[in-house]
């Protein structure tokens, strides 16, 4: 009988324990390396009348002058895309699961700076000198930032870097700003007869503690920053590494880490590595 009750309890707990969304881990094969064709093929086909990050606008060439676009290759030849910020003249910092994740390894990204197209325009250099956080986890995506070295570019109106931010502010409430060059939506809302130009969305800031209701805490950790996406407006697939900032695109307080593995769309809170968390890190490196 003691026994009896005890796998009975133990069952009830089971039960009673919070059950977490998934995010998505495996991103190259899941989503890079198909939004690197979808996006190609949309530019090829010059078509331009729509919009791109969910629930967003598009882009004018120069409102973003620090984001930078990654055409990323793979070690087995295939494309993927990421985004990227300019913190410098030689740096650009984004996610670390653009350079690496369980299932896929990158052998060079080429950064796109000053355009609002991604396989067409602009200033393009190519790097393999990357480097990730040393405590970065594919698994739980904890410390995903990267650093990468690229050669010295001039600043110029489309082209400029952005200043990281720094400091204890946690910027619950603040509206905040992505972009990127990912898909509109979940599905065939992100299809290639979609504009295929930069865009970005602006988000509030939740508490790291609202988002870990959704995601919990073994993912969003002190050094996490996540975004209400309610009304259909969220970072999406292709946009992972790219900049969260503040004050008119002129602090960068996040880079696109994950969303929940299932879409876009379904209104679960976007999530970021705050940048104030890893301030140090990059200075070390740049």
């Amino acid at each position: 009988m003691k026994l009896f009750l005890v796998v009975i309890g133990l069952a009830a707990l089971a039960q009673a324990a919070p059950k977490y969304e998934p995010i998505l881990i495996d991103y190259h094969n899941v989503v890079g390396v198909p939004e690197a064709a979808r996006i190609k093929a949309a530019e090829e086909a010059m078509d331009f009348d729509g919009s791109r990050i969910t629930g967003g606008s598009t882009s004018s060439l120069g409102q973003h002058p620090h984001m930078g676009g990654l055409v990323i290759t793979l070690t087995d030849g295939r494309q993927s895309v990421c985004g990227s910020s300019l913190v410098s003249n030689t740096r650009v910092v984004t996610a670390a699961h653009c350079w690496r994740t369980l299932q896929a390894q990158a052998r060079q990204f080429t950064v796109v700076l000053g355009s609002i197209r991604l396989f067409s325009g602009g200033t393009r250099i190519n790097t393999n000198n990357v480097v990730m956080h040393g405590s970065y986890n594919m698994i739980t995506l904890r410390n995903d930032v990267a650093i990468a070295t690229i050669s010295r570019v001039t600043f110029s109106n489309n082209i400029r870097a952005i200043r990281l931010a720094s400091g204890s502010n946690q910027y619950v409430g603040v509206t905040a700003t992505a972009a990127g060059f990912g898909r509109t939506g979940d599905g065939s809302a992100g299809g290639i007869t979609n504009n295929q130009a930069l865009s970005h969305v602006n988000m509030p800031v939740i508490a790291n503690a609202d988002c870990a209701r959704v995601y919990g805490s073994t993912t969003v950790i002190a050094s996490t920053l996540c975004v209400n996406t309610s009304g259909r407006r969220s970072t999406c697939a292709g946009d992972s590494g790219g900049p969260l900032t503040i004050n008119n695109n002129q602090d960068l307080i996040g880079i696109t880490s994950f969303g929940h593995r299932d879409g876009c769309q379904l209104g679960h809170p976007a999530g970021f590595a705050r940048v104030t968390s890893f301030e140090s890190w990059f200075r070390a490196r740049m």
